[in-house]
């Protein structure tokens, strides 16, 4: 009995002090009605942020902020989620989950591969297959398409040839120059379709020296590292394809420091030779919360192409002075319409414009592409397997409508693209502009059956050759302007 009234004396206690705190907390609510709330985020008050949401230790926040922490744990591309092991397909939004995808885990290392072969040379075709699939999208530079076929060949016969104790077979990495819209990187890209290798393209216009603003030089591995699915022994037997190399050429008359150009040849010194690289995982920069993992770029080929505007100068003033008095002399305009003239460059020409002698001589292959005439451009608009004509037909196929070109309109086509000076680039521009009437005209009547273009349409004085379904009379056909 004691213990029963003792148990009730509490209870009422409890609910005494219950509703002491109710009192207390209505008071003190009735305090804080006299002042805003301040968001803990934006730190604006009620009255500008509207009504806000109350956590615990006296943290106020306002809608848009709590909008905006939802929205950064329903992106893809948290760091933090992954990097705190925090499960992100538990996120949903609008009934669909989003799946993330495991940017930042690498592949664990097989201690089986140790023992076998880590890369099979014979799966790499030999050098004139590769040659003859690249054919079929390339037009021309023969001399080009030998080069890189025989380079890529020969090195991953040293990847996966087993080391000899006499010979050591170095890397041979290669420099492409050639015109702008000559075909540099469309050469790698359709390389990268032939071979079961991850390749990575990359640009050099982003690259800075570390510590600057920008993409520091382990970046380009990052790319080759994500190319591989964060497989690090695949990465290790990729190929790098650096774009716009001219552009960290070294700057002439500048008394700052040259974070971009020299300093950036500098750093891919050690990438290009190969050693130990630590690359962040799943992001381009270093920082606190991206994990790191080392590559070996040992076997890992580089390839570095430009265009590099004005080297043809310095080749034409080393090619002029040889210009002599007497009968045997060049003249001095012998070079200045020469459309090959980078396939004259030297090492000592790279050095003038600026590439350092550290980097070149890690670039022992050093090949040029050859200027585009009119009749490669000519074939450039239907040969290849992805020819730009064969896209237009395909697109007016799609309307049941046959479209088709005449001699004389493509040799007008390649004239107006090389007076553009950008390359088989301007042969996208010049059809643009003139299929724009057609591909906008021509799905308003469905009894058209094909479309001719000709040399007069092309020249402004008059009209595509438009013949409609069911007529197979040539003179039934009629010219019209569109």
């Amino acid at each position: 009995m004691s213990n029963d009234i003792d148990n009730k004396d509490n209870e009422i206690n409890d609910s005494e002090n219950s509703l002491d705190e109710i009192k207390n907390n209505k008071d003190h609510d009735h305090k804080d009605t006299e002042y805003e709330d301040i968001c803990y985020l934006c730190r604006r008050p009620e009255s500008k942020a509207g009504k806000m949401m109350h956590i615990p230790n006296n943290i106020c926040i306002c809608g848009d902020c709590m909008q905006k922490t939802f929205d950064t744990f329903n992106k893809g591309d948290n760091p933090y989620i992954q990097f705190m092991g925090v499960d992100p397909n538990m996120f949903k939004l609008n009934g669909f989950t989003r799946i993330q995808p495991k940017t930042q885990k690498v592949k664990k290392k097989n201690p089986d591969t140790e023992k076998s072969p880590s890369f099979d040379r014979k799966k790499v075709p030999a050098p004139h297959i590769i040659k003859g699939k690249l054919d079929e999208y390339v037009i021309g530079q023969e001399y080009g398409k030998k080069v890189i076929s025989v380079g890529v060949y020969n090195h991953y016969k040293r990847v996966g040839a087993e080391k000899s104790k006499n010979i050591e077979i170095e890397k041979s990495n290669m420099l492409m120059i050639g015109p702008t819209g000559s075909g540099k990187t469309y050469l790698v890209k359709t390389l990268a379709k032939l071979l079961d290798v991850p390749l990575a393209i990359t640009d050099a216009t982003t690259l800075t020296e570390a510590g600057y603003i920008g993409d520091d030089v382990e970046s380009v591995l990052s790319k080759l590292l994500q190319a591989a699915d964060n497989d690090v022994e695949r990465a290790e037997r990729g190929i790098v394809f650096i774009d716009e190399i001219d552009k960290i050429a070294k700057k002439r008359n500048t008394n700052s420091r040259d974070v971009s150009g020299e300093a950036v040849q500098q750093g891919l010194l050690k990438l290009l030779e190969g050693s130990q690289i630590e690359v962040p995982v799943g992001a381009t920069s270093k920082n606190a919360m991206v994990p790191l993992t080392t590559i070996n770029t040992e076997n890992i080929l580089f390839i570095c192409g430009g265009a590099f505007p004005d080297l043809d100068k310095i080749i034409k003033a080393r090619l002029n002075k040889q210009s002599s008095i007497g009968f045997k002399a060049d003249l001095k305009d012998k070079y200045d319409n020469d459309p090959n003239i980078l396939q004259k460059v030297t090492v000592d020409d790279l050095r003038e414009y600026g590439m350092v002698p550290e980097f070149l001589g890690r670039l022992p292959i050093v090949f040029s592409l050859e200027g585009l005439s009119r009749d490669m451009l000519v074939r450039i608009l239907q040969e290849p397997r992805n020819a730009i004509i064969k896209q237009y037909q395909e697109l007016l196929a799609m309307d049941e409508v046959e479209l088709k070109f005449t001699k004389e309109a493509l040799e007008i086509i390649a004239e107006k693209a090389l007076e553009k000076k950008t390359g088989a680039r301007a042969l996208r521009t010049i059809i643009e502009e003139f299929m724009l009437d057609i591909m906008y005209e021509i799905p308003k009547d469905d009894n058209i059956g094909s479309v001719t273009i000709t040399r007069e349409y092309l020249e402004g004085t008059g009209g595509p050759v438009i013949a409609m379904r069911g007529i197979d009379n040539p003179t039934s056909q009629k010219s019209i302007t569109v």
